[in-house]
């Protein structure tokens, strides 16, 4: 089994940067892809940017390309996501994820696609 713990989140005002964190233990993986998602009040969860751990091909939702940037560490099984200008609408429940073991060469943006969620770590932008 995995386990994922993300950390990070908080209240910033607009224009503002935080860097979540999320690390993962238990069962390890020679190759697989791990993913951000947010899901604001009243809204379905929505694919935020991933990573391939081998290889560290990225992918982004277009709402966040030019303000995040996910990046990985694999010597502590620790992915990131730096957010910088952040925006009021940003404003969500921030989780990571991690796929099952295979060859992955994109990270996917599909929720079925991961097997493994943390619990979710609150981001609040402030206008």
């Amino acid at each position: 089994q995995v386990q994922l713990v993300e950390s990070g989140g908080g209240l910033v005002q607009a224009g503002g940067s935080l860097r979540l964190s999320c690390a993962a233990s238990g069962r390890t993986f020679s190759n697989y892809a791990m993913g951000w998602f947010r899901q604001a009040p009243g809204k379905e969860r929505e694919f935020v940017a991933g990573i391939t751990w081998i290889g560290g091909s990225t992918k982004y939702a277009d709402s966040v390309k030019g303000r995040f940037t996910i990046s990985r560490d694999n010597a502590k099984n620790t992915v990131y996501l730096q957010m910088n200008s952040l925006k009021p609408e940003d404003t969500a429940v921030y989780y990571c994820a991690q796929t099952e073991q295979g060859t992955w060469y994109a990270a996917p943006q599909s929720e079925p696609r991961y097997r493994y969620w943390g619990q979710g770590t609150q981001v609040t932008v402030s206008s």
